[in-house]
């Protein structure tokens, strides 16, 4: 049996993993036979997908986090040393979007809220550093590990309305191909570091901004599946094939990319 994208027995650690995209990638590493770690702020819905894991035979647990919060990053890294010894992945999920950090279609950029932009931009940017280097550690401790954080299409084209969570993910598109280059010189080659960037999922942050209450496209989401070669949005499951790919041995020699998942879109001139 090829084992070549096997991630059976690795321990991964999702944040954001109640998300809709964090949650449906730990169900399926599950299946996978990964020991899956979610964490995230909604204690109730991650006890839930952690009861379905588990009942579908898989082995998984919930830990509430701030990812904003050192010390509570810490502490949840402790207990999963102290449960499973190692963290073999981290997958740096969690993000978001508020209202003041975007430009309505009706306004201009004397709109935008600074304090929500810096909200927004800490949220998506240090809110994956800082697990970033609480994590790291045991990985550099143990000589191996994968990283993978969540890039974005609005890393790659300067996107109307979302104008810091833009700024944030093109940070962190920028982050993953710095700290690629100063882990594998610094500490080991066999500590990788990458990105994924989705195309449009709909999720419970985009839902409103893509689609009516019917389901039909508002004008935004119509103008996102006009330039998506497959003209449709992803399915959440559409993700985890790369991602196990990204953090399975397949992927040995790959670190400091950001690796597309979005049905054409970027690939789309005109």
């Amino acid at each position: 049996m090829n084992e070549l994208f096997s991630v059976k027995d690795q321990v991964v650690v999702i944040t954001g993993g109640t998300g809709v995209l964090g949650a449906c990638i730990g169900k399926y590493l599950a299946t996978q036979g990964a020991k899956v770690v979610l964490m995230g702020r909604r204690k109730d819905e991650g006890d839930h997908i952690v009861n379905e894991i588990t009942e579908a035979g898989g082995e998984a647990m919930f830990l509430v986090t701030d990812v904003m919060d050192e010390k509570v990053v810490k502490a949840n890294c402790d207990e999963i040393l102290a449960r499973y010894g190692r963290v073999d992945a981290l997958l740096n999920a969690a993000g978001g979007n508020m209202a003041g950090a975007t430009i309505a279609p009706t306004g201009n950029f004397f709109d935008l809220q600074v304090e929500a932009f810096r909200t927004v931009l800490d949220l998506n940017l240090t809110g994956s550093v800082i697990p970033t280097q609480v994590f790291l550690r045991p990985m550099v401790e143990a000589g191996k590990g994968s990283i993978v954080n969540f890039s974005s299409m609005a890393a790659f084209r300067p996107m109307t309305r979302v104008c810091g969570y833009a700024a944030a993910k093109a940070g962190i598109s920028n982050f993953t191909a710095f700290l690629a280059n100063e882990v594998a010189t610094k500490f080991t080659p066999s500590i990788r570091v990458n990105a994924i960037a989705p195309g449009f999922f709909l999720t419970n942050q985009n839902r409103a901004l893509l689609t009516n209450p019917d389901g039909s496209l508002t004008e935004r989401g119509t103008d996102v599946i006009r330039q998506t070669p497959f003209k449709r949005f992803g399915r959440p499951e559409e993700l985890c094939g790369t991602i196990q790919y990204l953090i399975s041995d397949a992927a040995s020699f790959v670190t400091g990319t950001v690796a597309v998942v979005d049905g054409g879109f970027n690939a789309f001139a005109m």
